[in-house]
């Protein structure tokens, strides 16, 4: 805060004439001053700003002058001093009563003290409040990097922030979802004004805003309210914020008080971006000790992975596979790690003891494929894993609870076990001669009922309604099409399964 007139009556020792009841009124000397201005003008409010001590000799001031003294106070000035013995050698009658009936602070300077002194006085006074104000927000920044440095991290500096600005402070994720607040926290006005803005067709006039995913999100914003004011800003080095942190106080913030925010706001975002790194890092050396056990080289992965801290289940375990998407909801709850193959999506898969495969697939909210028990030799992993995928193949869909175990499976036939892309492929791949042969679909209903009747021509062609010669002609021309013996117990397989694939 700028010196009080007070503080600088005191020092320059000036002597109050009027304007001042009782030469005491806190609410006067409390006034802040924040220059010092020497005019001459009659009129010197079009160079003035407001909280200035103006001084003058009165060079030019004859008569009345509640005109000079009213200008003076729309204009905001803190006060005028008034130097004697250069033109003239008391402070006019007509001054001291205009600026006693406007309520103006009106000093006299005596001539030994030049108005130059008071101007580097004030400047003094100034300078010294500036390096205190930095001298605080410099104290502040330390406390918030100790606060930083501290196990909890981010949620630490949110904690101090909220006592270095004396109110309250929040942290929101990059969905606008509350993730930490301290007491008094008015996170709801937070969290539906971003709501607002994701959805907002255009951006308001007063604040500063910038395109982002999912619509309008705020570059900062500010909110005031009676007896409360709000500052969020955005977290991240990206384009588009990776979280926001909210500060709140019941008085409007200061330069100091804005300088600690952004501070504040320069290591929360120092620490999301080294914990996605480590992140990234981690979830990298995950995935290479999966490649290593499903290599068969169990030692090694455990070397690898003890010291990071990590632990593998006991035998007997599961495989859980799900999307890529799954793997930050399993992550706490299991050894989990992405695996990659070549011209596939990566798929998040998770070791978990068998006994709480389904609870922890559960958490996924997503689809699931779980394996039969298992060990970790390399045969059986490898095994588990592609039961682990074939079960995923066969999740109905999106949403929680699509938990698919291999074991029922077999319960669905041998379609079951096959991926149902592969499966399809397979059978219009084998069945293209037939549904080509012009516009006679009849081919291939014809052979699912042969099939389905296993061979017998009267069951076959009753089920067509058709004559059992025209149902052997058909039966012949397909054995034609598609190059195949019917009588083989083996192509009647392989045809039976793709029939079936184009009906699912």
């Amino acid at each position: 805060m700028p010196p009080t007139l007070r503080t600088v009556v005191r020092r320059m020792r000036l002597r109050p004439v009027a304007g001042i009841p009782g030469h005491g009124a806190r609410g006067v000397l409390d006034a802040a001053v924040r220059w010092v201005a020497v005019s001459e003008l009659a009129d010197p409010t079009p160079y003035l700003e407001g909280g200035e001590l103006l001084l003058t000799t009165g060079m030019r001031m004859e008569g009345d002058q509640s005109q000079y003294v009213a200008r003076l106070v729309a204009r905001g000035v803190a006060g005028l001093g008034f130097g004697v013995g250069v033109s003239h050698e008391e402070v006019p009658p007509a001054l001291v009563t205009a600026a006693e009936e406007a309520g103006l602070p009106l000093f006299e300077v005596p001539r030994e003290t030049p108005f130059i002194a008071i101007g580097k006085g004030v400047s003094e006074l100034l300078a010294a409040e500036q390096y205190d104000e930095i001298s605080r927000a410099f104290a502040a920044q330390g406390r918030l990097t100790r606060a930083a440095l501290r196990p909890e991290g981010m949620h630490a500096v949110i904690d101090r922030l909220a006592k270095e600005v004396g109110g309250w402070a929040a942290l929101l994720d990059e969905a606008g979802e509350v993730r930490h607040a301290t007491r008094g926290a008015d996170t709801d006005a937070v969290v539906s004004e971003l709501s607002r803005l994701r959805t907002a067709t255009r951006p308001p006039e007063p604040r500063l805003l910038e395109p982002g995913g999912g619509g309008l999100l705020p570059a900062s914003l500010a909110l005031s309210g009676p007896g409360e004011h709000i500052v969020v800003q955005p977290l991240g080095g990206g384009a588009r914020p990776r979280g926001f942190f909210a500060v709140g106080a019941g008085r409007p913030f200061s330069p100091v008080t804005h300088t600690v925010i952004n501070a504040a706001g320069s290591l929360l975002t120092l620490a999301l971006e080294q914990g996605r790194t480590q992140l990234e890092a981690a979830r990298r050396a995950r995935s290479a000790v999966l490649e290593l056990l499903l290599s068969g080289a169990g030692e090694q992965a455990r070397a690898v992975l003890g010291p990071l801290g990590g632990r593998l289940p006991e035998e007997p375990l599961a495989v859980l596979a799900a999307g890529a998407d799954a793997l930050e909801a399993l992550e706490p709850l299991a050894f989990a790690a992405l695996l990659a193959s070549s011209g596939e999506r990566p798929l998040a898969v998770a070791l978990v003891p068998d006994t709480v495969a389904e609870k922890v697939a559960l958490e996924a909210d997503a689809p699931v494929g779980v394996s039969l028990p298992c060990g970790y030799a390399s045969e059986g992993l490898n095994g588990a894993l592609d039961q682990a995928r074939r079960a995923l193949a066969a999740a109905p869909g999106k949403g929680r609870g699509r938990v698919v175990k291999f074991g029922e499976l077999a319960g669905q036939g041998l379609l079951g076990l096959l991926d149902r892309a592969a499966a399809q492929a397979f059978a219009a791949a084998l069945l293209a001669p037939l549904t080509a042969y012009g516009s006679r679909a009849d081919l291939v209903e014809s052979l699912r009922a042969y099939l389905d009747s296993n061979g017998h021509w009267d069951a076959a062609a009753q089920r067509l309604g058709v004559h059992r010669h025209t149902l052997r002609y058909r039966m012949k021309r397909v054995t034609e099409l598609l190059g195949r013996d019917l009588d083989d117990p083996g192509v009647r397989a392989e045809l039976w399964l793709a029939l079936e694939a184009v009906r699912r």
